[in-house]
């Protein structure tokens, strides 16, 4: 498969905000966001084998498999399936156009799933039989940019009735403050969080 970067950090965002967490990047993309902050992930990456990924691995216990888009990588079931015997807890992030269903139903699985806003450009492209595939222990991500994309998402969770954890994110990962006055005025059963890892050290790539 191939492979953007991999790296021992924390986790930025969602459910596991703030844990030591190894990442797997895959390089490769389907979409174009418009506020993409992983672009350099689009194209290009190194091949790699399941059984060289493993091999530098380290004994962080918690991984996230992310990209690009890793469900364009035909190895990736074959690399959870590796992940889980070793022991592992993983969060996959995916963003919501490709199909799902190919990762192993396990507990110690979170599917990050992306849903397009109207300000990414990419809101066409999100794939609606994906939540069927999600459950309590998952996550609906939206990454908001303007009001036009908070009523989006508003919108979307109240017409799709999904039974997950939902997350409201800024575009650029820190200014909540809109978000969170409309969550708590509107009273929605949401998670506004910021991406810590900006918050800790800007844009840099990787550390």
């Amino acid at each position: 498969m191939r492979i953007c970067e991999y790296f021992g950090s924390i986790q930025g965002e969602g459910l596991m905000i703030g844990i030591p967490t190894y990442f797997i990047r895959t390089a490769g993309c389907n979409l174009r966001c418009d506020w993409c902050d992983t672009a350099y992930a689009q194209d290009g990456g190194i091949e790699m084998t399941v059984d060289e990924i493993m091999e530098i691995v380290d004994d962080t216990e918690n991984i996230c498999i992310t990209g690009g888009e890793p469900m364009l990588q035909k190895d990736i079931p074959e690399l959870l399936e590796r992940l889980l015997s070793a022991g592992k807890r993983i969060v996959v992030e995916t963003n919501g156009s490709v199909d799902i269903s190919p990762i192993p139903k396990d507990e110690r699985i979170i599917v990050s799933l992306d849903v397009k806003c109207p300000s990414s450009g990419m809101s066409e492209k999100n794939l609606l039989s994906n939540l069927m595939h999600i459950g309590k222990k998952d996550q609906l991500k939206f990454v908001i940019g303007d009001q036009v994309d908070l009523s989006y998402a508003i919108r979307f969770i109240r017409e799709n009735k999904v039974d997950t954890n939902v997350i409201f994110s800024p575009v650029g990962g820190m200014d909540m403050l809109p978000i969170a006055e409309e969550v708590v005025h509107r009273k929605l059963n949401v998670r506004v969080l910021p991406q810590l890892h900006k918050i800790i050290w800007g844009d840099k790539r990787s550390v």
